[in-house]
């Protein structure tokens, strides 16, 4: 299902625009298609990887693809970046996007198209991707400040907001957990130990929380991927909300969206309670939501470059 955004509102995303590649690479985005699709083939949850891989790029310094630089001392290298992935498929489009038109399209579109490309594939809906970004010559793993699965809602909220982005945004946004994956690590602490007595998070059910435990048992391994949408992992769809209706968010900063007022309006909405029906809402919310974010910041007309290669400088 395509999702058609107004034109108006593509041509003024921060001087982007749809088909910005129409006439010097034609061939750029379905380039990019196929190599996301036979990565995604041979492993779906590529997909989860590549859309976080945008999201992450797009909160610090701007989408401007500098969360692709490698380096010990640049952006991936930050410690919340370390669980990032899908930076192969990135590199991949950029040499066959090289071999076609040299020097023509950005890593910083590439991974934009890409993000688009793996929420179509995983059965969620498509949309017109307004490109034209630059990639930036600046990346460090200092002051990022990236959302945490930590985080409360006013965290959130200041986090999102410092980037122009509303509460809708950031429910909406967060929905990008229908797929995906997040390590025991990550929320064991809640299974165990949350309370000063030493009991579980009680925002969880108790049916969920045995589910959980047995997953990540106390002094398991710390690095076993568990499913951030337990009912359908590789499937983009409002599942999610319902999970954190129902107390089934794995992420204590997804299962706090409930416990806000205006930010549990917003879940309920997207749960909804007529199959399909406001399921279609989130399918049409979501583009508007990744077209306000990859428009965060953005270098357009004659700043910073187009990278060769897409993990280092030119």
């Amino acid at each position: 299902m395509v999702i058609l955004v107004m034109a108006t509102s593509v041509q003024s995303q921060g001087g982007l625009k749809a088909g910005f590649y129409s006439s010097s690479c034609p061939g750029a985005e379905a380039i990019v298609r196929s190599t996301v699709e036979s990565h995604f083939k041979k492993d779906p949850t590529v997909a989860a990887g590549l859309l976080r891989l945008h999201f992450h790029d797009c909160f610090v310094q701007g989408c401007d693809g500098s969360v692709l630089i490698a380096g010990s001392s640049a952006e991936r290298s930050a410690l919340p970046n370390l669980g990032l992935r899908g930076f192969e498929v990135i590199d991949d489009a950029k040499t066959q996007l090289e071999a076609s038109c040299p020097g023509v399209v950005s890593c910083a579109d590439i991974l934009a198209l890409a993000a688009r490309d793996s929420v179509d594939l995983s059965d969620g809906p498509s949309w017109q991707v307004p490109t034209g970004r630059r990639d930036g010559r600046v990346s460090s793993s200092q002051g990022l400040n990236l959302p945490s699965p930590l985080d409360s809602v006013t965290v959130q909220r200041q986090k999102f907001a410092a980037k122009g982005l509303d509460d809708h945004d950031l429910v909406t946004l967060v929905g990008a957990h229908t797929i995906g994956q997040t390590d025991c690590q990550f929320f064991r602490y809640r299974l165990y130990n949350f309370t000063t007595t030493g009991n579980a998070d009680p925002s969880i059910s108790q049916s969920f929380l045995a589910q959980l435990q047995t997953l990540c048992p106390k002094d398991g391994d710390g690095t076993k991927r568990v499913a951030l949408d337990i009912d359908s992992q590789n499937k983009f769809d409002v599942s999610f909300f319902k999970n954190v209706r129902d107390g089934k968010g794995v992420l204590e900063s997804d299962q706090r969206l409930w416990e806000d007022a205006a930010t549990r309006n917003i879940v309920q909405n997207y749960a909804g309670t007529i199959r399909g029906l406001l399921g279609f809402r989130f399918d049409f919310e979501f583009p508007k939501a990744v077209i306000k974010m990859s428009s965060i910041e953005v270098k357009i007309g004659s700043d910073g470059e187009i990278r060769k290669i897409c993990s280092k400088f030119n």
